[in-house]
């Protein structure tokens, strides 16, 4: 049994209230129970965190060197944009992990055009709401079953 790790960035708590018509009316809660509910099915451990805060999202992936994590998938949010400290923090555990974005970067405003994590990512999944999550969810244990 694999553990995966979720990681949600800033104001991803607010989905279902914040700008509806952009991330639709999925709430975090609802994600994260199709997540794990999606992990449990394929025999895998799913934990998920949220966090607006840099330092308490840095930590967590820290904490993957004393409670091992096979796998994780990151939704940066904002932070995608403007956090070495995501990237550095990444690389330091070397877990392979999915980037996540509910919208479209590339469709959207220029400055969400780079993203620091694009390139050590093992893949980038966008622009497809809440199912984003799922594809990525979905990739996880594609690529945990052809690694066991």
């Amino acid at each position: 049994m694999a553990k995966i790790l979720v990681l949600h960035g800033p104001n991803l708590n607010l989905l279902g209230q914040r700008e509806p018509e952009l991330y639709g009316h999925v709430t975090l809660d609802d994600i994260n129970q199709g997540l794990m509910d999606q992990a449990q099915k394929a025999g895998h451990s799913c934990s998920c965190f949220q966090s607006n805060s840099e330092g308490a999202l840095l930590d967590a992936i820290g904490a993957t060197l004393k409670q091992p994590i096979d796998y994780i998938i990151i939704n940066p949010a904002a932070l995608t944009h403007t956090s070495i400290a995501l990237r550095d923090a990444l690389l330091a555990v070397a877990v392979p992990f999915i980037e996540v974005h509910l919208s479209n970067i590339y469709a959207r405003e220029t400055f969400r055009h780079h993203s620091y994590l694009d390139d050590i990512a093992h893949g980038v999944i966008g622009g497809f709401g809440s199912m984003s999550y799922q594809l990525a969810m979905t990739a996880v244990i594609e690529f945990l079953s052809r690694e066991s």
